[in-house]
């Protein structure tokens, strides 16, 4: 795919091996605060830090063979250059022949296509393969003509699809800030709920359970405490510390927990040496201890605001300790490094306990045959406004006082 769009060029990549890490470190959410690209020049982005559209984060799902045609997930990224070649944006792309591991879900429309003699595959997904967390979708280069070129991702995708025939294209997981850019070029608006917990400023965890009524703080504290029982004792691990004999043990959390929900697992063994390798400091594993050796853990990935909670496994099953390594552990170090939220994956009602509270996540979805997008768009609108509604309920129902809880009121 090549088009020209204000004298900027958009075209396809078959992977990140073909654009380097420091240049794509120049796109919004893409690294860390200020660096400097390929040619010297310092880059300061204000989209905060998301590790899962870094070039680490990405080109190890590649390496690792997490993500390839045999995988059913292809990728096809979209970049948009300047003149002179520099890279002014991206949008991660993938050609998809199933829709697993994207965690928005669109089975009933594949079938319903499918159903009427039409071929809703291959597609094509926007998004950072296997991970339900929002991001920058359409990255680009902070400064002026941010909207312009965010505005030509998108029509990137649309042409991409007309090109290659495919049936429509996905992107998922996206900052509501970008779906004004989407719908300006025929994508629908779809809503979905995770939960995700707020940090107003938090001094400790105590200060939180400070805000929640009086019979929900009781019940975490005990929670809590029992968690722990039968000698069980909690380590963050960073940085240095993720040794491949550390990634060897939480790889088989892994496979146990993702052999009985997926059937087959979507992360090789490689992709955590990899990501061990590349970018360390911006995983955290909650792993669990007793009687010498580790039995449970979770891993998380560090952003510039956020804490994403990802996989979990354990090899002893013991009351409460989900809940400990994954959300109560979660939350204790957002405050230590004061983070303003943490995002604890999919779906969960049984994170509002938890002081995780309703949080509304996008989607943008082009559809290419006028008949499957009418019945697409029809059923989304109905959609969006149950979600609402759903999401105002939950949170009437949240573990917090009433009255002013500062995290409560952020929520939405």
């Amino acid at each position: 795919m090549t088009a020209d769009h204000t004298e900027h060029t958009l075209s396809t990549i078959e992977g990140m091996a073909a654009v380097t890490a420091a240049d794509w470190s120049g796109l919004g959410g893409a690294a860390r605060a200020s660096h400097s690209d390929s040619c010297g020049s310092v880059i300061e982005s204000g989209t905060p830090y998301n590790p899962f559209v870094s070039h680490a984060f990405l080109s190890s799902l590649e390496d690792s063979g997490s993500v390839t045609a045999e995988t059913g997930w292809l990728p096809r990224h979209i970049v948009l250059r300047a003149p002179d070649g520099s890279l002014e944006g991206a949008l991660p792309a993938y050609i998809k022949s199933h829709s697993m591991g994207e965690y928005v879900f669109d089975h009933a429309w594949a079938d319903a296509f499918t159903r009427a003699g039409g071929r809703y595959y291959p597609k094509l997904q926007c998004s950072a393969p296997f991970t339900p967390a929002t991001g920058p979708r359409l990255m680009v280069r902070p400064g002026p003509g941010e909207d312009a070129r965010r505005r030509a991702l998108a029509a990137g995708g649309r042409a991409l699809c007309t090109q290659l025939g495919l049936s429509s294209v996905h992107a998922t997981f996206v900052p509501e800030a970008e779906i004004a850019a989407f719908e300006a070029e025929g994508y629908l608006h779809r809503t979905d709920q995770q939960f995700h917990f707020r940090n107003p400023g938090y001094g400790s965890y105590d200060d939180f359970l400070d805000t929640l009524a009086s019979r929900k703080r009781k019940q975490l504290k005990k929670e809590r405490k029992a968690a722990l029982e039968n000698g069980i004792t909690i380590e963050w691990l960073t940085g240095s510390d993720l040794t491949e004999a550390v990634w060897d043990i939480f790889y088989d959390f892994y496979i146990d927990t993702g052999g009985r929900k997926w059937g087959r697992p979507y992360l090789t063994r490689t992709f955590f040496s990899l990501i061990g390798e590349r970018m360390a400091e911006d995983v955290l594993l909650v792993m669990a201890r007793r009687g010498g050796r580790f039995v449970a853990g979770a891993i998380n990935f560090i952003g510039g605001d956020c804490l994403y909670g990802r996989h979990w496994g354990c090899v002893e099953d013991h009351p409460f300790l989900h809940f400990e390594v994954c959300y109560h552990q979660a939350i204790d170090f957002a405050i230590a490094r004061g983070l303003a939220r943490v995002e604890a994956g999919a779906q969960g009602e049984h994170k509002l306990a938890r002081g995780y509270l309703p949080a509304t996540t996008h989607s943008a979805h082009y559809i290419d045959h006028p008949g499957l997008r009418r019945a697409v768009a029809d059923y989304l609108d109905r959609e969006r406004r149950d979600v609402e509604q759903i999401g105002e309920m939950l949170r009437d129902h949240g573990p917090f006082r009433k009255g002013g809880d500062d995290a409560e009121k952020s929520g939405g």
